[in-house]
């Protein structure tokens, strides 16, 4: 049996977009159960002194990026769109991420989130685009909506972000598998390989 991966990712990252359209189906694939983990880039980016994305405020950098998401994308075979506002504001649907982290229907919810930022260029932290991503998904989607608005569902998201940050996370898409951490979305096939060779934990 292989060890589960766990793929920490945030909504409004540019990389995990290519990672969580892709990860259900190869971890599946490969047999590795995978943990959903999502969180919020913003404040780890703060303490590592970044006010916003390393993206957008280095100039040559973000241009570079812009052209690399246009390669990988079409290698992938997944359209995108550059956003006209990034890095795009997502709480809302993170925490509606987290109150569905170990719930069947949470995968094709990322996916659903990830093509309204990516492909259609949409503000994600909007109600009813979350409520909208949710149809057909969970029988109530406006409830899973008025949960994520309570104060423990504030609070649990702070204590994901906090928790990333204590195991070291500083950018996303991360995938830990037995505490060996990959970043970035061209490491995915090396974590999800790494799963395959190692025994999960007792």
């Amino acid at each position: 049996m292989a060890a589960p991966i766990e793929c920490w990712f945030e909504f409004g990252s540019n990389y995990s977009y290519l990672s969580v359209m892709r990860i259900e189906a190869l971890a599946g694939s490969a047999g590795v159960p995978l943990h959903w983990k999502p969180f919020l880039l913003g404040p780890i980016f703060r303490e590592l002194g970044w006010q916003s994305s390393p993206f957008a405020e280095q100039k040559e950098k973000g241009e570079y990026v812009w052209r690399d998401m246009a390669r990988r994308s079409a290698k992938y075979g997944l359209p995108f769109t550059r956003p006209t506002n990034f890095p795009r504001r997502a709480v809302l649907p993170l925490r509606v991420a987290l109150l569905g982290s170990g719930q069947p229907w949470i995968g094709e919810f990322c996916r659903r989130i990830m093509r309204e930022n990516w492909v259609h260029d949409r503000e994600i932290d909007d109600a009813g685009v979350v409520l909208a991503a949710l149809d057909g998904l969970v029988a109530d989607p406006a409830a899973i909506v008025q949960a994520a608005g309570q104060p423990d569902a504030k609070e649990a998201l702070r204590a994901q972000t906090a928790a990333a940050r204590a195991r070291g996370i500083f950018g996303a898409p991360t995938f830990i598998v037995q505490g060996e951490m990959f970043w970035g979305d061209d490491r995915l096939e090396d974590a999800l390989e790494f799963a395959q060779r190692v025994a999960p934990s007792p």
